[in-house]
């Protein structure tokens, strides 16, 4: 009886039949590790790896922020295997001139965010994509998109009963005063009272709303994109643009142009140019994008210089006035000191924005580059970071 139901489930499994196929194929190869190509060839049957296990876990980025990491597990031929892991850039609406109570609740929603992103990860997401295929990347989005879409309708339902609660809390508006009749003259004609509009500055735009723990989402759909991409043995960007339309791999992929900024020009530097937050350095099309970085890091150590010789500080020659402060006998100015911002990039100050082109320009010239054919210049103003709302 045993060995006839041995028979019928290799039989249903088709194991003779792929096992003579096998040897069939293999004999006139006469491969140097044989059990190792046997493996292979009975590899492609074997079932789709799907995942088993999620870990979420609170890690430090670059900055020091914290943020999400999410490690993902599949069950690969029978066995546990962790596949890959990823974790997500923290971000942050807040301008550099935030008040320090601002500052202290941004880092209170983003430690309360990210505590709720690893419970989601480590609790819900985990049962609810569990034995879901890691190549199955459209469906593991929908079930994605449907737990966000209701952790946000529980959000709206609890915001909506805590406004009647208070509501109800809230004591009813005192009756307002009627309003008083204008006096009369004696000639009787009322008096008029002239109210002159005042231009009222916009309020700031608020922040856009995040939900907390979304980072959940992203990371766990980045997650399981980067396991499809290693269990496919295929680059995690040619994964991704594949899974958009189903057609052949193109031979060449066409990244965009990379943006760099160079200069930083804070608000709460003592100089005069409030204008500029950052200058940033595009490289021509023609360039790979390794031929463009290699150039921006030319042009960011001849600026270091640039700055660091205070005999050689570009300044504002077409400026009349310092023409007659030079020419009268006065000493120059020091140059203002030289730092580094946390992102990497120059910060330093200038009373006008020809000081600023001009040290651009004369470090692309130092190098042999032309500004506008070599190189181009983009320059962020963040106008919503100048003006002071409080």
């Amino acid at each position: 009886r045993l060995r006839r139901e041995a028979a019928e489930y290799y039989q249903g499994h088709r194991v003779p039949e792929r096992m003579e196929e096998a040897l069939n194929t293999l004999f006139p190869l006469r491969p140097g590790d044989l059990y190792g190509e046997l493996a292979n060839y009975f590899s492609k049957f074997s079932k789709a790896p799907v995942i088993c296990k999620l870990v979420g876990r609170k890690v430090l980025d670059g900055v020091g922020q914290p943020t999400l990491e999410v490690e993902i597990y599949c069950t690969v031929k029978n066995h546990e295997k962790r596949i890959c892991s990823i974790i997500m850039a923290s971000h942050s609406q807040l301008p550099e001139n935030a008040l320090p109570e601002a500052i202290e609740a941004d880092e209170k929603e983003r430690h309360d965010s990210v505590h709720t992103a690893v419970e989601w990860v480590n609790e819900s997401l985990t049962t609810m994509l569990r034995d879901l295929e890691s190549t199955d990347q459209c469906q593991a989005d929908k079930m994605l998109g449907e737990y966000f879409a209701n952790k946000v309708e529980e959000k709206k339902e609890m915001q909506k009963r805590e406004e009647e609660e208070a509501a109800k809390l809230t004591p009813a508006p005192a009756s307002c005063p009627p309003t008083p009749v204008p006096k009369q003259r004696k000639g009787g004609k009322s008096v008029k009272k002239v109210l002159v509009e005042e231009n009222l500055i916009p309020p700031a735009e608020p922040a856009e709303p995040v939900l907390c723990g979304s980072l959940a989402i992203g990371g766990t759909s980045l997650a399981i994109a980067k396991a499809g991409a290693t269990i496919s043995r295929v680059p995690l960007y040619l994964y991704i643009a594949l899974l958009k339309h189903h057609q052949k791999p193109p031979k060449e992929m066409t990244l965009p142009l990379p943006m760099v900024t160079l200069l930083n020009c804070e608000k709460n530097l003592p100089t005069k140019l409030k204008l500029v937050k950052e200058v940033m350095v595009i490289p021509p099309v023609e360039l790979s994008l390794k031929q463009g970085i290699e150039r921006i890091q030319d042009i960011q150590k001849e600026m270091t210089r640039l700055l660091e010789s205070s005999g050689k500080m570009p300044g504002p020659q077409a400026d009349s006035k310092k023409g007659k402060s030079q020419s009268s006998g006065k000493k120059a100015p020091p140059p203002p000191p030289k730092r580094i911002s946390h992102l990497g990039c120059l910060t330093t100050g200038y009373d006008n924005l020809e000081q600023l082109l001009l040290l651009m320009q004369k470090a692309c010239k130092n190098i042999g580059l032309e500004l506008g054919t070599d190189m181009y210049l983009a320059i962020n103003c963040a106008a919503h970071e100048l003006m002071d709302y409080v």
